[in-house]
This record gives C-alpha cells, structure tokens and sequence, in this order.
C-alpha cells in the first residue's frame, strides 16, 4: 500500500518536472523566433455559430505553463512528506493533479468557452480541496470560496451569451477593431469583474485568508500560481480590449484598496497561514493596479516571480507547522533559526524576496513596477497607496521574521522539534534557488530592451525610503508591549476594524444570509435554511402538528361532542334514505 501512495507521487513529480522542462525548451524557441501557433478544432457547427476547441501557444502561455508545471511538480514531491499520514494520498494527488490541468486549459486557451471549462474546473476542485479535511470551519471555507468564485463564473457565461453577437468566441479577433465599440465595453466589465472575483478584490477579498483551512501543500500551490492568478492572467490576455476604458480607473482604485487593507490586516494577524495569504492579496492589488495602468508585461513578470518565492514561503510554513504540533499562532513560535536553520534559511530569504530586497526575484519585478508609477501621470492617493503598502509588506515581514527567528521560543516543550525533513528540504530548495534567479532571468527573457527610467534621486531612493521606515516600524511593534489596559481599550474598536479586513468576511457572510432570509417574514427568524423549510419539511411539519391537536381535542371523552356526532350521523343517513 505504501509503494501504492509513494509511486502516484513520484510518477506525477516526475511527470510534471518533465514537462516543465519541455516547455521551457519550447518558449525559448518561441522567443528567439517570434512565434505564435493555434490549433482548431471544429467540435460542433450549427447556423453562423462555430463551437471551435482551439489552443494558443504563444512565449507567455509557454512561459506560464513552465512555472506552474515546476511549482505542482514541487509541491506533489512535497506532499509525499507533507502528507505521508493520510490514508487517500492518492485522492489528494489526483485532486492536485486535476486542479492543475485546469489550469492549464485555461492558460492555453484564446476561446472563451474552453476558458470557462479551465475556469469552472479551478473553482471546482478548489472547493474539493479547502473542504479536504472535513470539519466545520474547512466545510464554511470551502463553501465561501466556491460561492464567490460562482460570480466570477456567472460573469463568464454572460460574456458567452453576449459575444454570440460577434460571431465567434475568439477574444483574439477582436482586440484591435473593436476597442470603442458600445457592447464590447460590456464583455470588459464583465471580464473585470470575473477577474476580481477570482483575484479576490474588493469586495471579493474575504475568501481568500479562508482557504488557508486547505492543506499547506495546497495554499502553496493555489496562492502562488494557479487559482488567484486565474483573474489577473486573464485580464493580461485581454489587455487590448482595456485600453482608455473608465473602468480602470475605477479597477485601479479598487486594487489600490485591496493592497493597503491587505497589508494593514497582516499586521494585525497572529496566525501564520493567515498573515501570507493576506500577503498574497497584497502582491495581487499590486499586478491588478499595474494591470490597470497599461502595462501588462510588467504584471505578467511580477506575477511570475512572485509565484515563486510565494510557494516556498508557504512550504516553509507547513515545515513549521508541522515542527510545531499543528500550531499556526506565531506567538508561541520563536528561535527556529537555532532548531530548522535550513528551513529558516528558505523562510528568510522568500521573505526578502517579498520585500523587494535588491538583487533577489521580487526586487527585479517590484521595483521596477514603482518607478513606473513615479515615471506615470498618477495622482497622489494612487502614489501614496502603493509607496505605504510597500512599507507596510516590509513591516508584516520584519514582525513575521521576529516573532519566528528572534524573540524566545514560548511552546510548553521543545519535544517535538526535530531533525529536518529532507524530502521537503530538496523541494523547497528548488524554488529557493528559483527565488533567487527568476528574477534576472525573466528580465532578460521578457523584456527585449531593458526599461530606461529617468527620475530624481529622492523618487529613485523613495522605494528603500518607505522599505526602512517599514522595516523599522516592524521592529518596534514586535518588541511593543501593552502595559497600560485602558490605552488598550482605547484602541480596540480601531484594531478590531483593521484586523477583521474590514469586516468584509462578515459582510461577505452573515451580510448576506441573515439579513436577505428575515426580510419579509418573521417566521424566517427561528429556521436555518429559509424557504425551502417553510414550503417543505418544517412547513408540513406544522400542518400536521396543527391537525393532530385539532383530532385530539375532538377525540376527548366529552359525552357532548360524542352525542353530536351521533346526531349529526343520524341526520346524514337519514338525509341519504330520504333521497332515494
């Protein structure tokens, strides 16, 4: 049996390294030849509507594929450790390997149907895989990630149905004759709003911190490159079609909001998982705004090297996890650089990476995309948002790196902190070195000319500007202690509102049940599940409640109600005899 599970593990690394390297072969070819290949198929054919399955290879999908294939071949080798005490590993490793391929039809596809097919498949099997371990907080995750991924898939039907118009799905067809057209700028806020859904923007955001309830191996791979990067991937391929459009301004604003919150909530989170997923939805405003300011290219690098160093943050994490009895609070976690000095190795510099530190794969991406925003015509809440986000990404991870490497171990024993795994050690240390060279390596490959960005001194220094003040800050919060209670309370409603992300999993939740099902009737207030009870079960229920004591007053010894009944028989029959 355990030849079994370890053999569907191996197979499937070893499948998906293999084909990571071919595509890397293949988008090196792409590149230096300037190429671009598309298969059709005709599936079904009816009046003017061609249903085509068609594939576009092209350097970006190339080149996208590679990077998910190698951190899903990282993470299924991971897992054979990870997960070596669960009975279904080969379920969880055809989960993962499911989730993958949807991923990759929707990488691979210029048709709008087939993208929904990818796009329906990611919302799916995420659903499987947050719900994985089966208790009730995986059962409410589960269900409010599926549930806002259903509007994102909503949207994409409607974008079906509207572009029947056009005569084709292609979206290939129609990126440069028909930018100012009236009903396509309606397939663009359609578009946008699938896209933010899947990218968890505001309002979307809450599902997000959520999933963390799913394996680690799974919040590596679903955070880093496959699922959240689902809407922002999307909004590359129709980037044309953006151009000059009110609605991203209006993106611009909304990812702008999704950073700064994200950010602000990570400083206030004591849960491990938790504080790397909201970083995540930090890195994500960040791609979406840039996205929204015209530059593709740039969102398309950034996100590439984020996938990365995001996926070995999130596997150092699950080491720790682990060495920790299962516990994620950060609190009682401190020294792990005396007990996992490898792990904590990997933990420290995925998390410079973050932080843009120079020379390592954020800095390339990150940077870049800030001088940018000092190069562009932007005003200055914009400009502030993105410089005070940056300082607050280093402030979460300057506290993160105390809280775990510095500041005193504080779990009741140190039992259980034992020697490292070396099977997730050789994982993590593939994407380590990855965090370290994607970053140049991927400027060169995407860019064909480097970025030339003239600007004055204090702007080019303002990014290690903001990153020291961030830095410093982090410092002293973690080191802060709260010795007056009453300064306490006076704080609380404040932090209670920035920790809560906020209050949007409240909105996103009880918002929407509680509030919609008591609307019209007062009855609503003492059942779960709304009118589906009141017209069934709970209904019928009270029908025969009512009838049965109805029957039972009539059924009582009363001499009375029995004589009535004799006499109103007695006239009955006699009524009967009459007639005939």
């Amino acid at each position: 049996m355990n030849f079994i599970k370890y053999s569907i593990c191996f197979i499937s690394f070893f499948f998906l390294f293999i084909m990571s390297m071919v595509n890397f072969f293949f988008m090196v070819y792409f590149i230096m030849n300037d190429m671009i290949i598309i298969l059709e198929w005709e599936i079904i054919s009816f009046n003017s509507m061609n249903i085509i399955m068609s594939i576009l290879f092209d350097w970006m999908s190339l080149l996208f594929m590679m990077f998910v294939f190698l951190i899903s071949s990282v993470v299924i080798y991971y897992s054979q450790s990870y997960m070596s005490s669960e009975l279904n590993l080969s379920r969880f490793i055809i989960l993962v390997m499911l989730f993958v391929s949807s991923m990759m039809l929707l990488i691979i596809s210029p048709n709008i149907i087939s993208i929904l097919l990818g796009w329906d498949g990611l919302g799916l099997v995420s659903y499987l895989l947050v719900i994985y371990y089966q208790n009730l907080k995986s059962y409410n995750a589960g269900m409010l990630t599926a549930l806002s991924n259903r509007i994102g898939d909503v949207f994409i039907l409607m974008v079906i149905s509207w572009m029947m118009n056009y005569g084709s799905w292609n979206y290939i067809f129609y990126l440069e004759f028909m930018k100012n057209d009236w009903e396509m700028n309606m397939v663009v806020v359609m578009i946008i709003i699938a896209s933010m859904t899947k990218s968890a923007q505001i309002p979307f955001s809450s599902w997000l911190p959520a999933a963390m309830a799913a394996p680690t191996p799974v919040s590596a791979l679903v955070h880093s490159s496959t699922l959240v990067t689902a809407g922002v991937y999307l909004l590359i391929r129709f980037n044309m079609l953006l151009e000059s459009t009110f609605f991203l301004k209006v993106l611009l604003m909304v990812s702008s909001l999704t950073m700064f919150m994200a950010g602000i909530s990570a400083n206030y989170e004591f849960d491990l998982k938790k504080i790397i997923a909201l970083s995540t939805l930090s890195q994500l405003g960040l791609m979406m705004s840039i996205l929204s300011m015209g530059l593709p290219d740039l969102a398309f690098f950034h996100l590439l090297t984020h996938a990365m160093f995001k996926a070995l943050l999130f596997m150092c994490a699950g080491v720790i996890i682990h060495m920790m009895n299962d516990m994620q609070d950060i609190r009682y976690m401190g020294g792990m650089s005396f007990f996992i000095p490898l792990t904590s190795l990997c933990l420290n510099i995925s998390n410079m990476a973050l932080c843009g530190i120079p020379f390592l794969a954020g800095f390339y991406s990150k940077d870049l995309i800030l001088e940018m925003v000092s190069f562009s015509n932007l005003n200055f809440m914009i400009f502030l948002m993105y410089y005070t986000s940056t300082g607050l990404t280093m402030f979460y991870t300057i506290r993160l790196i105390m809280y775990l490497m510095i500041n005193d171990y504080n779990l009741v024993s140190v039992y259980n902190l034992y020697d490292e795994d070396y099977v997730m050690l050789k994982s993590m240390f593939v994407l380590l070195i990855m965090s370290i060279i994607s970053g140049s390596f991927l400027s060169w490959l995407i860019f064909s000319y480097p970025y030339m960005i003239y600007l004055p001194f204090n702007l080019k220094m303002m990014v290690i500007y903001v990153s020291l003040i961030g830095g410093l800050m982090g410092f002293m919060i973690s080191e802060m202690k709260f010795y007056s209670m009453n300064k306490f309370l006076m704080t609380y409603n404040l932090s209670n509102f920035l920790c809560c992300m906020w209050f949007m999993p409240n909105l996103s939740t009880y918002g929407l049940n509680y509030n919609f099902l008591n609307f019209s009737q007062n009855l609503l207030k003492t059942i779960d599940m709304g009118w589906s009870e009141v017209y069934s079960g709970w209904g019928l229920m009270n029908i025969f409640k009512k009838y049965s004591i109805f029957y039972n007053i009539f059924q009582m010894n009363n001499l009375k109600i029995y004589l009535f009944s004799f006499m109103l028989w007695m006239m009955i029959s006699l009524l009967v005899m009459l007639n005939y």
